[in-house]
């Protein structure tokens, strides 16, 4: 049964392409392009969670930045509230983004370290022209980072005097400024220690039923991504493998990709982790330059056949609400006769 709600963001049939030129000595070989997204679809809804996994250079950050336009997609559609992100004008981007804000991966390099926290959490309300009061603004910045979990009186501090979970902390603030509808978590907790990382996730839940705020939160950590996510698409080489909600996809995965991530989950019983048989893939993921035809999966799956380099499997509904892109799409669809101890 499909969703009756209308979608804050609805992303179809993205890509994304970058051209790479290939030489030596300055002369030029052959030209071709990386697909670093291809044909990825989603929806998020307000005050909801979609988690995007998958391994490094899955495209899963690249996918975050053309939803944000600070990338500009080769194709598809990105709407935003029923507006199509790309044909907007520098004014409306503008307006957009000051209800879609963006959280950085690096704590140390995606805050300027010639302005005080105070500064870089009250740059968003000044651009926007929010808050033109300058002792109304800092009163609200020094309100926000105790929000956050930081003392107020640090405002006029650097971010070098600063840990990076308290960094990523004067991040957050800053996303949070302008109290937008959606904000893209682009691997948040990735560069924190465990603990501090379950802080900030309990902290980003916290701000989101406080604020209602929707989030695109992309991770490589599929504990991570289980521990606030609603719904999770996972990616790999570009490719929307699999997409559903979060327990019917940790329950029941249908792609063998998706199992295989699954089964590298630590699980916190010692008994439970003893027994159970982890699926190792075969070789290495292939490059985007060169990429494998008819399934992107299929030079790792342990159930790939000829039809599999052949034929290029469509994501399709397997349940209500769940979708899959392998011909074989089955629950737990790798079997203990493949699965190496």
């Amino acid at each position: 049964m499909a969703d009756e709600r209308t979608p804050l963001l609805s992303v179809q049939h993205l890509c994304k392409e970058f051209p790479v030129e290939s030489g030596v000595f300055g002369k030029r070989f052959s030209k071709k392009s990386v697909h670093a997204v291809n044909d990825v679809s989603f929806d998020i809804y307000e005050g909801e969670t979609f988690g995007l996994v998958g391994e490094s250079g899955c495209g899963k950050s690249t996918t975050g930045r053309c939803i944000m336009h600070l990338t500009r997609p080769t194709s598809g559609t990105v709407l935003f509230e029923g507006k199509d992100v790309s044909k907007m004008s520098k004014k409306e981007l503008k307006e957009m983004r000051r209800h879609m804000q963006f959280i950085f991966q690096d704590p140390y390099a995606s805050l300027n370290p010639r302005m005080t926290i105070g500064e870089i959490v009250s740059e968003p309300l000044i651009i926007h022209n929010v808050m033109p009061d300058a002792k109304e603004r800092e009163k609200y910045v020094r309100e926000l980072l105790d929000v956050v979990g930081l003392n107020p009186e640090h405002i006029n501090r650097y971010p070098h005097e600063f840990s990076g979970g308290q960094r990523q902390r004067v991040g957050i603030a800053r996303a949070f400024a302008l109290k937008p509808k959606l904000i893209i978590c682009d691997e948040p907790v990735s560069a924190l220690d465990v603990s501090i990382q379950a802080q900030v996730l309990n902290l980003l839940n916290d701000l989101q039923k406080e604020y209602g705020t929707a989030y695109l939160f992309i991770a490589h950590d599929l504990s991570v991504v289980q521990h606030i996510s609603d719904n999770i698409g996972v990616m790999y080489l570009g490719n929307m493998m699999e997409y559903a909600d979060w327990k019917a996809l940790y329950d029941r995965p249908y792609h063998p990709y998706t199992q295989s991530l699954l089964s590298a989950v630590p699980v916190p019983d010692p008994d439970v982790q003893a027994t159970r048989k982890r699926i190792v893939l075969a070789g290495d993921p292939p490059s985007p330059i060169d990429a494998p035809s008819g399934c992107c999966f299929h030079t790792r799956c342990p159930m790939a056949c000829e039809k599999c380099s052949r034929e290029r499997p469509e994501l399709r509904e397997v349940e209500p609400g769940h979708f899959c892109a392998c011909h074989f799409a089955a629950p737990n669809p790798i079997k203990e006769s493949s699965i190496e101890l």
